[in-house]
């Protein structure tokens, strides 16, 4: 299975937010999405993501500065990323390796999707039952 039947499935909206916003907005478009991160674009050009983990290290060595900090100065500008044709072990792996829980998808330039560590294992999660379940039919003949 390949990301993009991920982003097939789930849809490939993004939230981002403007690198000059400041951090406390950029928490609230968090909430308010259900998201536990937001990509940073500058004119539709990614920039970097901001994720909960980046604003509770803010916030727990810093909180006032929650108010006034912009989002340029607490997200994470050295992005991973990820294309619609990895695999979903190859993008686990990438995760994984780089301790990051949300992996943008772009196509050459173009933001076309994220996906979470989570989506990554449900998915794999749910290609392993259809395997397994065509085994056990393989095997009890009930495949022809």
């Amino acid at each position: 299975m390949r990301i993009h039947q991920i982003l097939d499935h789930k849809g490939s909206a993004v939230v981002t937010v403007e690198p000059d916003r400041t951090v406390h907005e950029a928490m609230q478009v968090l909430v308010e999405h259900g998201i536990g991160a937001v990509v940073v674009t500058r004119g539709g050009t990614i920039v970097g993501i901001l994720t909960e983990r980046d604003v509770l290290r803010l916030g727990a060595g810093d909180p006032g500065s929650l108010t006034t900090m912009c989002v340029a100065d607490a997200m994470t500008a050295d992005l991973v990323v990820g294309v619609a044709e990895d695999l979903l072990d190859y993008a686990a792996g990438i995760m994984t390796a780089n301790r990051i829980r949300h992996l943008p998808i772009v196509e050459g330039e173009r933001l076309v999707g994220v996906v979470s560590i989570g989506d990554v294992v449900k998915a794999m999660k749910q290609e392993k039952e259809v395997e397994n379940r065509y085994l056990r039919d393989y095997i009890q003949g009930a495949v022809r």
